[in-house]
């Protein structure tokens, strides 16, 4: 039995600037993601990629086309709506990790549980949850600057799933890590997928990452192209 669809874009495109200097970011992409499934985008820098990725998690909204989340029409929210939806259906996780220096491992993964107002005991509950399925339950109370590349990554990827998403987003997860430290994340990263079953969509050029998903949709010049 075919799984549901969990995102779907239908001819996207997304410009920037105007007149003689506008460049087609993205040129009509059609694409779908199934529950569970994990996907890379693969492309060089400027390729689009991330602009897909940005896209397809609501963060930035394309000139033409939709994107359905979940079966939700994006097109006509306004950006607290699309705020909301982010909160509840997508867990992202960053190249540059994001996280707040001045919180600990604990504050940064419980930030947005504290958006949702849900009782304490239950934010404390799902937050040292996570921490525990990433091998990182020990440092909840240490600050970024007391962690490792690896671990602070480790914490980005507990926060993208503290909210029990149905989609997570990676723009370049390994790319300021070493070869060793990257390929634990990407170990995490599939675990995570087999176990919680959640649609994992991560953007890439990095050979290790492109050699273990089994699905790679190849952009160049913000268009799609087979392998």
């Amino acid at each position: 039995m075919k799984e549901p669809i969990i995102a779907r874009l239908d001819g996207i495109s997304r410009y920037y600037g105007s007149g003689a200097g506008q460049v087609n970011a993205l040129e009509n992409i059609t694409l779908s993601f199934d529950k569970g499934a994990m996907t890379a985008l693969a492309g060089p820098s400027g390729s689009g990629k991330s602009t897909l990725l940005h896209i397809l998690g609501c963060i930035d909204k394309p000139d033409k086309g939709t994107v359905l989340i979940d079966g939700i029409d994006t097109t006509p929210l306004s950006l607290e709506q699309l705020s909301s939806l982010r909160l509840e259906k997508i867990g992202f996780v960053f190249q540059s990790f994001n996280l707040i220096p001045v919180l600990t491992a604990y504050e940064n993964v419980e930030l947005p549980l504290l958006f949702k107002e849900l009782p304490k005991q239950l934010i404390a509950e799902k937050v040292q949850e996570v921490l525990a399925k990433v091998g990182l339950l020990e440092r909840k109370n240490h600050y970024p600057r007391q962690l490792s590349g690896g671990q602070q990554q480790r914490v980005a990827i507990a926060r993208a799933l503290v909210g029990n998403p149905s989609m997570i987003l990676a723009d370049e997860p390994t790319a300021n890590l070493d070869s060793n430290t990257g390929k634990s994340i990407l170990d995490l990263l599939f675990s995570l997928n087999d176990r919680e079953s959640i649609t994992t969509v991560i953007a890439s050029h990095d050979p290790a990452v492109l050699e273990r998903v089994g699905k790679v949709v190849r952009i160049r010049d913000g268009r799609i192209f087979p392998d």
